[in-house]
């Protein structure tokens, strides 16, 4: 019998861009009565880089707890599991406010219906904040990536930078380069481990406001993520720290081009405020049990 025939998991697509594509979640409504054991054990049958499970919840209050799981591992926040929670709670309690208190601390959620129906969800990342990657972590780093050093776009400098989980951010200088990625998945989830890496942010800039990225995740177990809200906190972090955000902006990252599931993420950066705003759509799709 299937774990899931005991516990409710719905499956919602986060940052999908015009009604398809976008990242799967997993969501447990209802985990109170969930181990970690179990829940890690639900997250890989579920099959997505993540499955967000609601712990406790308060729906007068609209504050939930949430735990976060990929087939391998907890991880301490995940972007795109927050969109699609929020988005499935606003569909059963009203669009609105809701506070989620992460692994990664308060993560406050605002959701509100388009003219179409869908319901789109922007959070509020715990506070960025963004270091130069070190030597030892870029080396190995590149070498299970397969690129050199020569790859890398020399105005934005590798970095390490955390919005709820610690991603290194690697910019290219052309747009092939970022199509071309056939890494070294042992190898990366090694150094990642070492390093306590969630993804790695890999971006190629088209505009100041516009940027394509790719994330690597095989420490959960998944080659790659089509949509990723919390590298994207990250990175709005990271571009804040370079002084590259010199008045409030938008930015529009396009994920999950080369893999078939286009994801569109919408990063709000103020320069005053080291928390992030990453919104996004997110939709209901079929149990493929």
């Amino acid at each position: 019998m299937s774990s899931e025939t005991s516990t409710a998991v719905l499956r919602y697509s986060a940052f999908t861009p015009e009604g398809a594509g976008g990242n799967p979640a997993g969501i447990v409504l209802d985990a109170a009565g969930l181990d970690p054991t179990r829940m890690l054990a639900l997250a890989a049958e579920v099959g997505y880089s993540e499955t967000a499970f609601v712990m406790a919840r308060d729906d007068a209050e609209r504050r939930f707890r949430v735990r976060y799981f990929s087939p391998l591992v907890e991880v301490p926040f995940c972007g795109h599991a927050t969109v699609a929670t929020a988005v499935a709670l606003a569909e059963r309690n009203g669009p609105g406010e809701f506070v989620f208190d992460t692994p990664a601390g308060e993560i406050p959620v605002s959701t509100a219906a388009d003219p179409d129906g869908t319901v789109r969800a922007t959070l509020t990342s715990v506070p960025t904040r963004s270091r130069p990657a070190t030597p030892d972590e870029l080396t190995p780093a590149l070498a299970a990536l397969r690129w050199a050093e020569g790859d890398l776009d020399p105005e934005l400098p590798p970095h390490v930078a955390f919005g709820g989980a610690e991603h290194l951010v690697l910019a290219v200088a052309s747009r092939a380069r970022l199509a071309d990625l056939a890494y070294d998945f042992d190898g990366l989830a090694d150094v990642m481990r070492q390093h306590g890496w969630t993804t790695l942010q890999l971006v190629w800039r088209e505009a100041d406001d516009l940027f394509h990225v790719r994330d690597p995740f095989p420490v959960g177990g998944v080659v790659e993520d089509p949509a990723t809200g919390a590298a994207a906190a990250a990175f709005g972090g990271y571009l804040r720290t370079l002084g590259l955000v010199r008045e409030p902006m938008t930015l529009t990252l396009h994920q999950g081009e080369d893999m078939g599931c286009p994801s569109e993420l919408l990063v709000d950066i103020d320069p005053t405020d080291p928390r992030v705003r990453v919104t996004g759509r997110a939709r209901p799709i079929g149990d493929p049990h």
